[in-house]
């Protein structure tokens, strides 16, 4: 019997001083994920498509990980794909449906969506499509009524962010892929954010594809899921051994697999309204503490543990470099754009002036966060604020 080693001392910026504010960026690995995976990584290690015992053992805790996943999601199994992460199971909706869908060249996506969602739609554009982008209104929120507008009838395909990870507004999903349904168009949803988050029930969204990434929800980076719609047409992006029906070839990773599965059942089965009563009171907090303090985003309709701002004559970069050495981390806005001088473009598609943009913080937390360290947060930064010359 295969026995999980003990954990080692390893370098880390986690302790009893600092509170760790950037979930939206990646969460905490899950100690339960890791004792999940450990046996796929130091024992069940053979191929799953070998048909030798050991092979045969892979295959079926692989087969067991899909399952687990489609019944959380309200899917079928055959309709779950194991990617590397979010930014593939992005890339591989938007290209895969795109270029399979056999009625016209155009694509509407939404002025929030993630790079791995807008990059892939401009890579469309450069061989032909047209991508047109929803607006968003001062709350983040895309109007089904104006995607009815833009529709027409060589619209191969739509997608908009479940939730955002800037601002951290929840878009009705089930509205706009109804209004989608009517022309028989594709609509895919980023759902990355929104996982553990908001109840994910793909039969309830009306969607025909959805992606999330594994280290959103406590597994190690590297994985991710597609589910992909029965019957949606569907170009892979990789090709080789035929894995996953053809629409992934690669060798799986029965590890990240299992652990996806049980990350997914964990935040499922997590307490949410407690989280969303921190994170009310820490907004209150922060808008009492720091003069002009703008919460960004939906005030009700947004994540159970996100909270963004912008502070008028302030910083992001000097405001996060105060919290830091007051031993809270968090961020400015989208990971994937940290270490940019630019205003958010989610930001500005809000309306919001550029100078002011550039003043976004944004904080991220699960249910492990206290409302001790909530408040800690808040009270450095409103120190921060009152210490702005």
């Amino acid at each position: 019997m295969t026995q999980t080693p003990e954990p080692q001392e390893q370098p880390t910026l986690s302790g009893p001083c600092t509170v760790y504010l950037d979930a939206a960026a990646s969460a905490p690995v899950r100690r339960e994920v890791l004792e999940a995976m450990w046996p796929l990584l130091a024992g069940v290690h053979a191929n799953p498509s070998s048909r030798h015992e050991p092979g045969l053992a892979a295959e079926r805790a692989l087969t067991d990980a899909r399952s687990r996943v489609a019944r959380t999601l309200g899917a079928r199994p055959g309709e779950i794909l194991f990617t590397s992460g979010g930014t593939e199971s992005d890339n591989a909706a938007v290209k895969g449906i795109a270029l399979a869908a056999p009625r016209g060249r155009h694509v509407l996506i939404s002025a929030l969506e993630h790079p791995a969602v807008s990059e892939s739609a401009s890579w469309l554009e450069r061989i032909g499509y047209e991508v047109d982008v929803l607006p968003v209104d001062d709350a983040g929120v895309v109007d089904p009524a104006e995607l009815q507008r833009r529709l027409r009838s060589d619209t191969t395909l739509v997608s908009v962010q479940t939730a955002s990870n800037e601002i951290g507004t929840v878009q009705d999903i089930a509205s706009l892929a109804a209004v989608a349904a009517e022309t028989g168009t594709p609509f895919h949803t980023d759902a990355v954010q929104a996982a553990g988050s908001e109840t994910i029930d793909v039969r309830e969204l009306g969607v025909q594809a959805l992606s999330l990434a594994g280290h959103k929800l406590g597994t190690p980076k590297g994985v991710g899921v597609l589910w992909l719609r029965r019957r949606t047409p569907f170009e892979p992006l990789i090709h080789g051994g035929g894995q996953q029906r053809g629409r992934r070839s690669g060798t799986e990773d029965v590890a990240g697999a299992v652990g996806m599965a049980t990350a997914l059942e964990l935040a499922a089965a997590e307490d949410t309204e407690t989280l969303r009563r921190r994170r009310d009171d820490f907004i209150a907090a922060v808008e009492e503490g720091v003069p002009g303090a703008r919460l960004t985003g939906h005030r009700i309709r947004r994540l159970a543990g996100h909270a963004s701002f912008v502070l008028p004559g302030r910083s992001g970069e000097s405001v996060l470099l105060d919290l830091e050495r007051a031993g809270i981390f968090c961020s400015s806005g989208s990971a994937c754009a940290a270490g940019s001088s630019e205003a958010s473009p989610s930001l500005t598609a809000m309306g919001v002036p550029e100078d002011l943009a550039q003043t976004a913080v944004r904080f991220t937390f699960g249910v492990n966060t206290s409302s001790a360290d909530l408040a800690r947060a808040a009270e450095a930064l409103i120190r921060s604020a009152c210490a702005a010359p």
